[in-house]
């Protein structure tokens, strides 16, 4: 694959870095990355991944834009409100480049579909938000190989870490699946929180699929808006787990 003249200027900014030039933007054109819900995290994650030429996007969503969404999901407009979230962010990407090709899950991950999407993908984002579908993501992903980043937030609070599956620390190291599954009544978030941790998101998929940087892995990155701080806290393998250890016993 060779860039065509548009996708040179498109791309211009990509070509003069170092790390990337036009290899390693034709390497964005050629890969896949899923995105697992299309709302406050979903959102920037993907219309960045877009906007940085990564050829193929995944969405995956079972709900429609209501209008409380618009408060921080900005894949989606006024005029989506009722719309599946998966055909509203299509539309939007499509609007920032038709090239960029967006397969559409208008359902929910599980058990029974994981394994015929996610081998498809050369990388995932959580981006949901309940504990229950991230430990679901946790379990899918390690059984597929397939590396990801979870991603999650709440009032003027988020984090984010990468998984390798099987190389570093998992979801399941870090939480106790007992203690965090069920769902809450919603606490926010701040508008625009999302955007700071959705944002990282993005760039850890592009850093995996260039092979450029340190990725965010064994270390989980928390962010708090009201005082504008991060904290990156280092997270070690458990020895005990059963997902790192390949089983899927953790949460079944």
């Amino acid at each position: 694959m060779s860039l065509s003249d548009e996708q040179r200027q498109r791309y211009a900014r990509h070509l003069a870095l170092p790390e990337i030039g036009e290899a390693g933007q034709e390497k964005l054109l050629r890969s896949k990355v899923l995105v697992i819900g299309a709302g406050g995290l979903g959102s920037p994650a993907a219309f960045y991944l877009a906007a940085a030429g990564v050829g193929t996007i995944g969405l995956m969503d079972g709900d429609t834009v209501d209008l409380s969404n618009l408060q921080r999901q900005i894949l989606h407009t006024t005029a989506s409100v009722g719309q599946r979230k998966t055909d509203s962010a299509r539309q939007r990407i499509a609007a920032l480049d038709p090239a960029i090709t967006v397969e559409c899950h208008p359902f929910r991950l599980t058990q029974k579909n994981a394994p015929e999407i996610l081998p498809g993908y050369d990388f995932i984002i959580d981006a949901t938000d309940n504990f229950d579908s991230k430990f679901l993501i946790a379990r899918a992903c390690h059984q597929a190989s397939k590396p990801w980043s979870h991603g999650g937030i709440g009032n003027f609070h988020g984090q984010t870490m990468t998984i390798i599956p099987g190389q570093t620390a998992c979801l399941h190291c870090l939480f106790d699946e007992n203690d965090l599954t069920g769902e809450e009544t919603p606490r926010g978030p701040l508008g625009a929180l999302p955007g700071v941790i959705g944002s990282i998101q993005a760039i850890e998929a592009i850093k995996y699929l260039l092979g450029i940087g340190a990725l965010l892995t064994d270390a989980l990155l928390t962010f708090d808006a009201l005082t504008m701080s991060f904290r990156k806290v280092t997270v070690r393998r458990d020895a005990g787990c059963g997902v790192c250890r390949g089983g899927i016993d953790a949460g079944d």
